[in-house]
């Protein structure tokens, strides 16, 4: 018996569906890797690269004095610090600026391939050991570690688990925070958003979205001028370390629910910086519950400063590293 046309007609178009969504993700997977490849030529490495456990961690080492470590938030690389920001210290400190595990051009602490279909990252802690473990083969002794964003956690866990001299904290996500976290990093950061969602920002995101998110950042100050371009900050739009990056943040409250009750016991000098102005990490969730918790924490808000203090008031951030150099004797 001859199959009924409207069978037939559903069959053919479903058939014709499935091409078009396979050829769709071929040509985005091909419109990702060839932008990738571009923003890589862009985007060189410029530092020293040493292996920990076999894996790849870049660092680039600037100046000569009591060592310093530079650990940059979600999404960026240690050309945060090092296009401008670190400019001010080399003088005076042996600069170490981290690419952290996945981003940048360093490799993720796990060796298995970065697939899409899995959730897995890096906690703050195991990423303070492997950054620890990097800055010691170049040199790096007891080091003042600051964290700006994200990094600020990294920098946490260091002073829980690694030697250090003191920690600088700047506009730091160092405390569990109430209720949900963004959609954003919460479509990115699950399996189904990993798997189809980085692919598709990392073909096809413009350029002025990018700009728009970071003007987010800075506000109310306005960007530093090719900020985008010095930074490398299109880095972090290649599919794995966009994925990397998404995991990371969406597994960062219960890391921090686990690290916080350590806190109190620490004894090295803190100091945290933080803009009443921010509006991605909030000061009176995070700097000031940290700075009541920390018998040796120093904390200085700055009135109408957004998330990048480092950018925004560089001069008060080093005021607040030579603090810290003073009252661990290194001055």
């Amino acid at each position: 018996m001859a199959r009924p046309p409207a069978k037939r007609r559903i069959m053919v178009g479903t058939i014709l569906i499935a091409l078009a969504v396979i050829a769709f993700g071929r040509f985005t997977l091909m419109r990702a890797d060839l932008r990738e490849a571009a923003i890589e030529v862009r985007h060189r490495n410029i530092g020293e690269t040493v292996q920990v456990n076999g894996r790849d961690v870049h660092v680039i080492v600037q100046g000569e004095g009591p060592d310093l470590v530079l650990i940059h938030g979600a999404g960026g690389n240690a050309r945060d610090f090092t296009a401008a920001f670190a400019d001010g210290l080399t003088g005076r400190y042996r600069v170490f600026a981290v690419d952290r595990p996945g981003l940048g051009w360093s490799e993720r602490i796990d060796p298995a391939p970065n697939t899409a279909f899995t959730t897995a990252a890096e906690t703050p802690i195991e990423q303070a050991r492997h950054l620890s473990a990097a800055v010691q083969q170049l040199g790096a002794n007891d080091p003042i570690v600051l964290g700006h964003s994200y990094g600020a956690a990294v920098a946490m866990a260091w002073a829980l688990e690694e030697p250090a001299a003191g920690i600088v904290i700047v506009a730091g996500a160092t405390m569990p925070w109430p209720g949900p976290l963004q959609r954003y990093y919460r479509v990115f950061g699950s399996l189904l958003g990993s798997a189809f969602g980085a692919p598709l920002v990392s073909a096809y995101v413009p350029d002025s979205r990018v700009a728009t998110a970071v003007e987010s950042v800075f506000a109310p100050a306005p960007v530093p001028p090719d900020y985008i371009n010095t930074t490398a900050i299109m880095l972090g739009l290649r599919t794995d370390t966009f994925r990397t990056s998404a995991r990371q943040v969406k597994a960062l409250r219960p890391n921090l629910v686990e690290m916080s009750p350590r806190y109190g016991n620490l004894s090295l000098p803190v100091e945290i910086i933080h803009g009443t102005a921010d509006t991605t990490v909030r000061p009176e969730i995070h700097a000031v519950p940290l700075s009541e918790i920390i018998p040796e924490a120093n904390l200085t808000l700055f009135e109408g400063v957004g998330h990048a203090p480092h950018h925004v008031a560089p001069l008060h951030v080093e005021a607040a590293i030579d603090r810290i150099a003073t009252r661990a004797g290194l001055r």
